[in-house]
């Protein structure tokens, strides 16, 4: 049964030309790398892109693989940010739907308006970060990574992400107070 087979094992299947175990992969990781893409472009519809080219290049690359050299997670991980810095230097253009809607007013309407309002900081304020940057902090605080995986998939030493990862940090909450002082500033 594919679904309690190991990722590196499925790999070797997918180099092979199996579907099945290339339909496991994605089942398992491909949510992830949605979350992961869309921290770095910061669209829904990007992301889903990137998501759909990751795995298209497993399918097309899977025998350059090498398990000895890395655990699929950082391999694939690689790719998927590979794929969203790319996305990243184009310019964006959104769509018209993507404006918010009206809602009635309210307690619950003021606490999403609050929540909304926090959630835009945040995401204002990532997006003035390095991809790289960005790419660090979505990979360790937002999904979970340990250190060490997560400086794999970004090919640095684990030393140079702890680096990467401090910077990070003190740039996003220097964007963050930045921006909430420019908000306080029109109040």
């Amino acid at each position: 049964m594919m679904d309690t087979e190991p990722d590196e094992t499925l790999v070797v299947l997918v180099a092979a030309r199996d579907q099945r175990a290339l339909r496991v992969l994605m089942e398992r990781h491909m949510p992830r790398a949605l979350r992961v893409a869309q921290r770095i472009v910061s669209s829904a519809a990007d992301a889903d892109d990137i998501g759909q080219e990751a795995f298209m290049r497993v399918w097309k690359h899977a025998a350059s693989f090498d398990p000895a050299t890395a655990r699929f997670t950082t391999w694939f991980y690689r790719i998927v940010l590979n794929l969203a810095f790319d996305q990243a230097r184009k310019p964006i253009h959104r769509p018209i739907e993507d404006a918010s809607d009206a809602h009635a007013p309210g307690i619950a309407a003021v606490d999403r308006m609050i929540e909304q309002e926090q959630q835009m900081m945040l995401t204002n304020a990532l997006s003035l970060l390095t991809g790289r940057q960005r790419a660090a902090i979505a990979l360790f605080h937002m999904e979970g990574l340990s250190g060490k995986d997560a400086a794999q998939a970004m090919g640095l030493t684990e030393k140079a992400f702890e680096s990467l990862l401090t910077r990070a940090r003190m740039a996003l909450k220097q964007h963050v107070e930045q921006i909430g002082q420019g908000r306080r500033s029109y109040a």
